[in-house]
């Protein structure tokens, strides 16, 4: 079982609400992404995209990834990391953390939803208007798919997590953790 989790998905689909609480549960580290490229930056994601454009975030973006992967392989500990939405999109990305031995995890939700999510919301840069929400949306669809696993966000982030926890790469975890369970000592 690897110790290395990226949760993929579009804007709004839950990344870091259902991260948090599946590093909880696995006993690992949770990191975000794009909250690493704040405190590297010091700046906010819409300023970087103000300031630098999407190719200067896509940089650090990656650069920052790169950091995190790093610092996942040197530490052996178990690690769940949110990507940015568009970060499974960029080329090459897909190759990139299957070569790190990642298990990357696509949190599909229905479009309506993710609108839904994503109105109220000021730190998305990228999300204009509904029509270009909707033709990004769709051109990122094949790189998630190229995920190794979906599972729906469109239900409470315990319950995704319970799904996410559901998969076969995590039978052996389990197994593990009933079986320490078993050996306890009674009271």
């Amino acid at each position: 079982m690897t110790r290395l989790v990226c949760l993929t998905g579009f804007m709004g689909a839950g990344k870091t609400t259902v991260g948090v609480p599946l590093a909880r549960q696995l006993a690992w580290r949770f990191e975000d992404l794009d909250t690493r490229i704040e405190n590297y930056t010091g700046l906010t994601i819409p300023t970087i995209f103000e300031r630098l454009g999407e190719p200067g975030f896509r940089q650090i973006e990656s650069e920052q990834l790169e950091a995190a992967l790093a610092r996942a392989t040197e530490s052996r500990d178990g690690l769940v990391l949110a990507l940015g939405g568009g970060t499974y999109a960029q080329g090459g990305m897909v190759e990139r953390l299957r070569a790190a031995a990642a298990l990357v995890i696509w949190i599909d939700c229905p479009v309506e939803q993710l609108l839904t999510r994503c109105a109220t919301m000021a730190n998305r840069p990228l999300f204009r208007d509904e029509p270009s929400f909707r033709q990004l949306l769709a051109s990122r669809l094949p790189f998630y798919e190229q995920a190794d696993h979906r599972v729906s966000g469109d239900e409470e982030p315990q319950k995704v997590v319970e799904n996410i926890l559901s998969l076969p790469p995590f039978g052996r975890l389990r197994a593990d953790a009933e079986e320490c369970a078993s050996h306890r000592v009674k009271p």
